[in-house]
Protein backbone atom coordinates (compact mmCIF):
# COMPACT_ATOMS: atom_id res chain seq x y z
CA UNK A 1 0.00 0.00 0.00
CA UNK A 2 1.00 3.26 -0.90
CA UNK A 3 2.36 6.22 1.93
CA UNK A 4 -0.71 8.56 2.14
CA UNK A 5 1.73 11.97 2.26
CA UNK A 6 -1.62 14.35 1.82
CA UNK A 7 -2.71 12.57 5.60
CA UNK A 8 0.86 12.39 7.10
CA UNK A 9 1.29 16.42 6.08
CA UNK A 10 -2.17 17.01 7.61
CA UNK A 11 -1.30 15.63 10.79
CA UNK A 12 2.03 17.48 10.62
CA UNK A 13 -0.03 20.62 10.02
CA UNK A 14 -2.00 20.46 13.21
CA UNK A 15 0.04 18.82 15.14
CA UNK A 16 2.24 22.11 15.15
CA UNK A 17 -1.12 23.98 14.84
CA UNK A 18 -1.51 22.09 18.81
CA UNK A 19 1.50 23.16 20.03
CA UNK A 20 1.23 26.58 19.08
CA UNK A 21 -1.83 27.08 21.23
CA UNK A 22 -0.52 25.92 24.12
CA UNK A 23 2.21 28.40 23.86
CA UNK A 24 5.27 29.99 22.90
CA UNK A 25 7.80 28.20 20.96
CA UNK A 26 10.82 28.69 19.88
CA UNK A 27 12.28 29.90 16.90
CA UNK A 28 14.57 27.35 16.24
CA UNK A 29 15.51 23.78 17.23
CA UNK A 30 16.59 20.54 16.44
CA UNK A 31 13.79 18.53 14.49
CA UNK A 32 13.68 15.09 15.40
CA UNK A 33 12.07 12.65 13.20
CA UNK A 34 10.84 9.10 14.20
CA UNK A 35 11.04 6.02 11.96
CA UNK A 36 9.83 2.29 12.57
CA UNK A 37 10.58 -0.43 10.57
CA UNK A 38 7.50 -1.97 8.76
CA UNK A 39 7.74 -5.34 9.51
CA UNK A 40 9.95 -5.20 12.32
CA UNK A 41 13.30 -7.13 10.44
CA UNK A 42 14.25 -3.78 8.47
CA UNK A 43 18.32 -3.30 8.94
CA UNK A 44 18.48 0.37 10.64
CA UNK A 45 22.08 1.07 9.20
CA UNK A 46 21.40 1.58 5.90
CA UNK A 47 18.62 3.73 5.94
CA UNK A 48 21.00 5.99 8.61
CA UNK A 49 23.53 6.09 6.51
CA UNK A 50 21.25 6.93 3.95
CA UNK A 51 20.10 10.25 6.17
CA UNK A 52 23.45 11.34 6.82
CA UNK A 53 24.38 11.67 3.35
CA UNK A 54 20.95 14.28 4.14
CA UNK A 55 22.56 15.69 7.14
CA UNK A 56 20.49 13.66 9.56
CA UNK A 57 21.95 13.14 12.71
CA UNK A 58 21.09 9.69 13.68
CA UNK A 59 20.72 6.80 16.26
CA UNK A 60 18.68 3.57 17.35
CA UNK A 61 16.76 3.53 20.27
CA UNK A 62 16.38 -0.29 21.65
CA UNK A 63 12.16 -1.40 21.90
CA UNK A 64 10.65 -0.58 25.27
CA UNK A 65 7.69 -1.72 26.48
CA UNK A 66 4.86 -1.75 24.15
CA UNK A 67 7.76 1.31 22.07
CA UNK A 68 9.02 -0.31 18.86
CA UNK A 69 12.48 -0.07 18.41
CA UNK A 70 12.56 3.41 16.11
CA UNK A 71 15.21 5.35 14.32
CA UNK A 72 15.98 8.60 15.51
CA UNK A 73 16.61 11.24 12.88
CA UNK A 74 17.70 14.61 14.13
CA UNK A 75 17.80 17.44 11.70
CA UNK A 76 19.79 20.15 14.09
CA UNK A 77 19.24 24.03 13.95
CA UNK A 78 15.56 24.00 12.14
CA UNK A 79 13.19 27.06 11.90
CA UNK A 80 9.77 25.81 13.79
CA UNK A 81 7.19 26.10 11.34
CA UNK A 82 4.65 23.47 9.94
CA UNK A 83 6.06 24.20 6.55
CA UNK A 84 9.75 23.99 7.43
CA UNK A 85 8.61 20.65 9.46
CA UNK A 86 6.96 19.06 6.62
CA UNK A 87 9.86 20.06 4.27
CA UNK A 88 12.49 18.08 6.11
CA UNK A 89 9.89 15.34 7.11
CA UNK A 90 8.85 14.34 3.80
CA UNK A 91 12.18 14.05 2.59
CA UNK A 92 13.08 12.04 5.20
CA UNK A 93 10.40 10.02 5.38
CA UNK A 94 10.64 9.28 1.18
CA UNK A 95 14.09 7.68 2.33
CA UNK A 96 12.92 5.52 4.93
CA UNK A 97 10.20 4.09 3.09
CA UNK A 98 13.19 3.18 0.47
CA UNK A 99 14.31 1.19 3.59
CA UNK A 100 11.23 -0.65 4.61
CA UNK A 101 10.41 1.78 7.76
CA UNK A 102 7.56 3.94 7.84
CA UNK A 103 7.24 7.60 10.05
CA UNK A 104 6.17 7.25 13.72
CA UNK A 105 6.13 10.88 14.22
CA UNK A 106 8.43 13.94 15.42
CA UNK A 107 9.46 16.01 18.09
CA UNK A 108 11.99 19.13 18.86
CA UNK A 109 14.45 20.11 21.66
CA UNK A 110 15.89 23.52 21.25
CA UNK A 111 19.27 23.53 19.99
Amino acid sequence: MAHDFDTQKAETFSAFSDLQAEGDLPFEADLDLFFVSNDGTSDWMPLAEALADLGFHTHWAEAEGDDPATLIATMPDQILSASAIWMVEEVATRVAIDYGFRPDGWGFAEG
